[in-house]
């Protein structure tokens, strides 16, 4: 072991827990539900993106058992080598339809499908136009490319700020492709992009536009088919990106478009190049998944009223959730150390609510990040309020 680079492991970790930024995983000791069994301790788990229950949902687990059984339990190869099953085919037909688009490609998750996508569509010759609130994956996948993106050289517009990014879209007119990319929900937030405007702007200036939709999945638009569907912009949104391992309960990603888009990422998507296929057991449960979503909603139904309870209890007692609009609900605490022992107390309480730090969001923006599911009783998140109200009289926090 290199003794310089462990040295300057240890103080990069030292800092950090002297910021009180440094992070310490939990260890989920059940299936994924409103109360679980974490690193010991039963708790109510508002930090789970399980937003529609599916992940332990009884259908989607026998569909991964008669996978199992028929398919084996890996692909064993990439995509284009020979690791593409008909299970994986059908699931991205599914997808497709579901989503109203030509096409459909998976990638093993949405972090992949942001750095696979990106690059591959821009060039030197273009520059990419970003909400300043967009996802890392975003923000790396952007990276990755050739195009211009800085926020230095004026191609990032202000949080949901349409006239900015109308003066933007006025300035880069000598570029050869203009991609506006924003989340569809904004994950640390909880806020909607205003799309209809985003579009609107993009086809008064020959842009085109890529939202990503992962936690718009499952929660927004007709069945959970996301922003698109939520807004009515069927076939004026180019790119969309989606995640499998939010609402639908597993793992994975997708990008859907054009017949021509998946075309070109199947020839340089890179992560789609070069990473095995998933597991048939994946995709099968995938299906499953989507199956209830269509045909079920019940556990769309719960999600909400779930988030309305909760997002309207919060503010009657005295609770800043920022603005949110959807079911990520994050509680304004502001200091890092603050909003760390506020997670703390509350995972003493038998409550586990992940507090949010720098570098996830801006310093002095901390906050609580809470995330009501179909899989919580109003039981679960009256006894949550109750623990939250204790810990912050204890702390006195603003929140």
């Amino acid at each position: 072991m290199n003794d310089g680079l462990q040295s300057w492991l240890g103080a990069q970790i030292d800092t950090l827990k002297a910021q009180h930024l440094y992070k310490t995983p939990k260890i989920l000791q059940t299936p994924a539900a409103g109360r679980v069994r974490m690193s010991g301790r039963e708790v109510i788990n508002l930090s789970s993106n399980n937003y529609l229950g599916l992940a332990n949902h009884p259908q989607v687990r026998q569909a991964a058992h008669e996978a199992l059984d028929r398919w084996g339990v890996g692909a064993g190869a990439v995509r284009w080598i020979g690791g593409t099953m008909e299970v994986h085919d059908e699931l991205e037909a599914r997808l497709a339809k579901f989503k109203h688009t030509e096409a459909v490609l998976v990638f093993t998750g949405g972090f992949t499908a942001n750095s696979g996508c990106i690059p591959a569509v821009l060039t030197d010759q273009d520059v990419v136009i970003s909400d300043e609130l967009n996802h890392a994956s975003i923000i790396d996948g952007v990276r990755l490319s050739p195009a211009k993106y800085k926020k230095s050289e004026g191609f990032v517009f202000g949080h949901k700020d349409m006239g900015h990014l109308e003066e933007i879209l006025q300035k880069t007119q000598s570029f050869q492709k203009r991609m506006i990319i924003t989340d569809g929900v904004f994950s640390m937030d909880g806020d909607i992009a205003p799309l209809p405007q985003i579009v609107e702007l993009a086809e008064k200036y020959n842009a085109f536009v890529m939202v990503d939709d992962a936690h718009a999945s499952g929660v927004l638009g007709k069945n959970g088919a996301g922003t698109t569907s939520h807004f009515d912009l069927y076939g004026r949104v180019d790119i969309q990106l989606g995640t499998l391992s939010k609402a639908l309960g597993v793992v994975g990603g997708y990008i859907a478009g054009s017949a021509l888009l998946k075309d070109w990422l199947i020839q340089r998507g890179r992560p789609y190049l070069f990473s095995t296929a998933h597991p048939p057991v994946v995709a099968a449960a995938l299906i499953a998944a989507l199956d209830v979503m269509e045909n079920d909603p019940e556990p769309m139904n719960r999600l909400w009223a779930n988030t309305r309870w909760w997002k309207q209890s919060l503010a009657e007692a005295g609770f800043d959730t920022m603005g949110s609009e959807t079911p990520i609900t994050p509680i304004y605490v502001g200091d890092e150390a603050a909003a760390q022992q506020m997670e703390k107390m509350l995972w003493d309480e038998g409550v586990y609510a992940l507090a949010i730090v720098y570098p996830t969001v801006a310093r002095g923006k901390a906050r609580l990040r809470t995330m009501p599911s179909a899989a919580h009783s109003t039981e679960d998140l009256s006894e949550a309020l109750a623990a939250l109200q204790r810990v912050r009289d204890k702390l006195a926090v603003r929140a």
